[in-house]
């Protein structure tokens, strides 16, 4: 800088003298302060014309200090008041671990997310300092030479002994007097412990069952619970180790939420049985969450339960149809299952309506376009076994076909698999004979059998339930720190909605659905009813577990910060003396030029 400002000032001093030297020709003390005055005058516009800067003394930024909010800064000997005491006295505190703003009294985030906060941190050019405990969740996706910038400290949680239910699975729904099977895994971390542990489950201030598990088996075990005694509607359990005795108890008990039901989710009825609905009936007991009850006719009269072959009367079949949320009808089941307020239907029908199926060697192909046509992606569906018969059926306006059949892969593609939506009930058709042949010869076609019989399940319970209203929350059960997630169900585009809550909290929310059609919403620690104002209502939960709460590895390391920042200039425009300095020297050269008599 100061060689340009040296080489502006031999430049503006040399056309001076030129000018009144040179070209005026004018002599005497008038004439040197003019010149003087004019290469003063031009040496500043030069400057402020080039902006030439020099250096000035680093300006002194308070830190930005990223203070880890995680509910694991105050587990099982964590250092929150340490860290808290810390952040306030390096700089301004931005509380970090998900998307929420929190105050920094107390933690309550239920992850701990850095990469977003140290993405902005970084952006507003003030050193960064990160206070944590080093249990970071996506350290994978933390920008490296962001974090090399930046100062960490870390503040570990020391090994404790601690055993906790890690996860909970079972179905949301059973049928009253079923047994509910609930799989659990356990882990266990820090010094070792007892070699067993007793497991209870209990239904509000009833005990529903207690285990003694073995700790040497493994992590995962599964527990059997009656559901005998249980009321119809909404049950939320309590799984709970009995004696654990370690140091983080708030990971020693989960909840699941089950909705117990007079009747079963899904109900398949055949009349007469035959191979296709006993493979349709496993498959759907495997692939389905809900409670599954299947019902064959083996004569006239006489239905009998598909599990164990017990009889049955007409009237409990009938009744089982009427209240399902998907029925399955194989055959000529129509007149039992007449009156079904299911919001599936699943017709698989063999002539009965007076069309007589055509038998032969029918090989099937995907449709161009359906809600299931993932099942098939890239399998060589044509190559598997051929169905024995085809009744003919014919896709009304707004159907979708996700199966077609050709005799012995020549002629005219008749469609087999055909569904469609009404609004209010979802059916899909299937009028194939012998599609238990893909089930039976395993392999890529069992494969694809499961896989298309899940999905179609799937499509058919995702209609509108009455139940449920417009939208349903993704999880009965949320971890403490978490949002309860609702999803739209309704037809047409989601709409903002109104939810009031009873129970631990009573208050109400408005959900506004992103282009998802999902909505979240913050909750406290508590059981909860929900009503919808645009109509439905449920039960739902957020429990004093979380994630945050087990010891995790340390993928911090503590380190100064590396800034990068260049020292701070100083630019020519920045310095308003120039200007004053250009003005003076100008208005001198005029007083001047008056004395010397030029104008």
């Amino acid at each position: 800088m100061i060689l340009r400002a040296l080489l502006v000032l031999l430049v503006a001093i040399a056309a001076a003298a030129l000018t009144y030297f040179g070209l005026e020709r004018v002599r005497g003390a008038f004439a040197i302060a003019a010149v003087a005055c004019r290469a003063v005058a031009w040496a500043a516009l030069g400057l402020l014309l080039l902006n030439v800067s020099c250096p000035r003394a680093p300006e002194i930024v308070r830190p930005l200090v990223l203070l880890d909010g995680s509910l694991s800064m105050t587990g099982a000997g964590g250092r929150w008041a340490e860290a808290r005491a810390d952040a306030l006295r390096s700089g301004d505190v931005r509380i970090f671990g998900d998307d929420r703003v929190i105050a920094d009294s107390l933690p309550a985030l239920g992850r701990s997310l850095l990469a977003p906060a140290l993405a902005a941190a970084s952006a507003a050019g003030r050193p960064v300092v990160i206070v944590s405990d080093g249990e970071i969740e996506d350290a994978r996706d933390v920008p490296a030479d962001l974090l090399a910038r930046a100062t960490v400290r870390v503040l570990a949680r020391p090994v404790v002994r601690d055993l906790a239910i890690k996860e909970v699975t079972g179905p949301a729904r059973v049928t009253a007097g079923d047994t509910l099977s609930l799989e659990i895994e356990l882990r266990s971390s820090g010094p070792p412990g007892p070699d067993s542990v007793a497991v209870e489950v209990s239904d509000g201030s009833r005990r529903l069952v207690r285990r003694l598990v073995s700790l040497a088996r493994g992590p995962r075990y599964t527990l059997r619970v009656p559901a005998r005694g249980m009321d119809p509607g909404d049950h939320l359990l309590r799984i709970a180790l009995a004696n654990a005795a370690d140091a983080e108890p708030r990971t020693d008990a989960r909840l699941h939420l089950v909705r117990v039901t007079a009747t079963p989710g899904i109900v398949v009825i055949a009349a007469p049985g035959d191979w296709d609905s006993k493979f349709l009936y496993r498959t759907i007991r495997d692939v389905a969450q809900l409670p599954v009850r299947g019902y064959v006719r083996l004569d006239a009269e006489r239905w009998r339960s598909m599990s164990d072959l017990s009889a049955v009367s007409a009237d409990e079949v009938r009744r089982a149809a009427q209240r399902a949320d998907l029925l399955v009808v194989k055959g000529a089941a129509a007149a039992v299952a007449s009156g079904s307020g299911a919001r599936g239907v699943w017709l698989w029908p063999s002539g009965e309506n007076g069309d007589t199926p055509i038998a032969g060697d029918w090989y099937l192909v995907p449709g161009d376009a359906s809600p299931v046509a993932g099942a098939f992606l890239g399998e060589p569906v044509d190559s598997f076994p051929p169905v024995e018969r085809v009744a003919p059926v014919q896709p009304a306006a707004g159907d979708w076909v996700a199966l077609l059949a050709q005799e012995s892969r020549r002629g005219a593609q008749r469609p087999v698999v055909i569904g469609r939506d009404d609004g209010r009930v979802r059916r899909v058709t299937v009028s194939a004979d012998g599609l238990w042949r893909w089930a039976f010869r395993g392999g890529s076609s069992e494969q694809v059998y499961r896989s298309w019989v899940a999905a179609t399940t799937t499509w058919l319970l995702a209609g509108a339930d009455s139940a449920r209203g417009v939208a349903r929350p993704v999880r009965a059960v949320v971890q403490n720190g978490r949002p309860v997630m609702f999803e739209w169900v309704a037809a047409g585009p989601p709409r903002e909605t109104t939810v009031t809550w009873t129970g631990a909290a009573a208050r109400t929310d408005t959900l506004r659905f992103d282009g998802a059609g999902r909505a979240v919403a913050w909750l406290p620690v508590g059981e909860y009813r929900y009503r919808l104002a645009a109509g439905g209502a449920g039960a739902l939960a957020v429990e004093v577990y979380s994630d945050e709460w087990l010891a995790r590895p340390v993928v911090l390391a503590a380190h100064e910060g590396r800034p990068t920042a260049l020292p701070g200039r100083t630019p020519a425009r920045d310095m308003i003396w120039l200007f004053a300095v250009a003005v003076l020297g100008l208005a001198g050269e005029w007083l001047a030029r008056r004395r010397l008599g030029l104008r």
